[in-house]
């Protein structure tokens, strides 16, 4: 294959680009326009898929499997691949080979670096950077308001450094930051900062040295 293939029930919006032989399942959506321009396409009574509006950018060798929507203004890199039922808001940036596993939900203005792997079902909220070569477990929950609708909204999301590992069912609150090659351990609640190639456990997590034979960069 030297070009792209776009099932014919997908639907592409505004000025998306998508690179060669990247594949777009049934049902996804690429470039679906953010809250401030989906107003102006109602208040125009315009035809959204016939507006001129900033799209998506879809790398080359990209997977968007069934049922993955897309919205405006996010860029990903090559070898780019989602499961099914994935969904990605807008002003996200991904590095190249990123996996965003089916069910995820990035709610936006994140920067997500290269070879990282996010499994399913995990939420990452606005405000999140994510380095790279970072691993980050099934049904993890990242968050970005440390007092919800209890007085301002300031998002402030967690930062995970390069070579992190993040286990399935972890849950890591608003400001925390990960250190390089850091592992927090499966159901974690992390309220606190990890320090590079330490290992945070438990509930609320407390910090322990990292095995030796874990001092090893991630194989993603």
């Amino acid at each position: 294959m030297d070009k792209e293939y776009i099932h014919p029930s997908a639907k592409i919006y505004g000025n998306s680009t998508i690179g060669k032989e990247s594949v777009i399942m049934e049902n996804c959506i690429i470039g679906y326009p953010e809250h401030n321009i989906l107003k102006e396409i109602i208040a125009k009574g315009i035809i959204a898929e016939e507006y001129d509006f900033a799209g998506s950018n879809i790398g080359n060798n990209a997977m968007i499997r069934a049922g993955t929507t897309i919205f405006s203004n996010v860029v990903t890199g090559n070898r780019f691949m989602t499961g099914h039922n994935a969904m990605i808001r807008e002003n996200t940036e991904f590095g190249e080979h990123v996996l965003v596993g089916t069910n995820t939900i990035i709610d936006g203005n994140c920067k997500i670096g290269s070879n990282v792997s996010i499994q399913g079902n995990v939420y990452i909220p606005t405000h999140v950077t994510i380095e790279n070569n970072v691993f980050i477990g099934p049904c993890s929950c990242l968050t970005n308001d440390r007092y919800p609708v209890r007085g301002e909204y300031v998002p402030m999301g967690p930062t995970i450094r390069e070579g992190a590992s993040i286990g399935g069912n972890a849950t890591i609150v608003p400001g925390v930051e990960i250190g390089e090659g850091a592992m927090v351990a499966a159901g974690a609640l992390v309220t606190k900062d990890v320090p590079d190639w330490k290992m945070a456990i438990g509930c609320p997590a407390k910090t322990k040295d990292l095995p030796e034979k874990m001092k090893i960069a991630n194989q993603i």
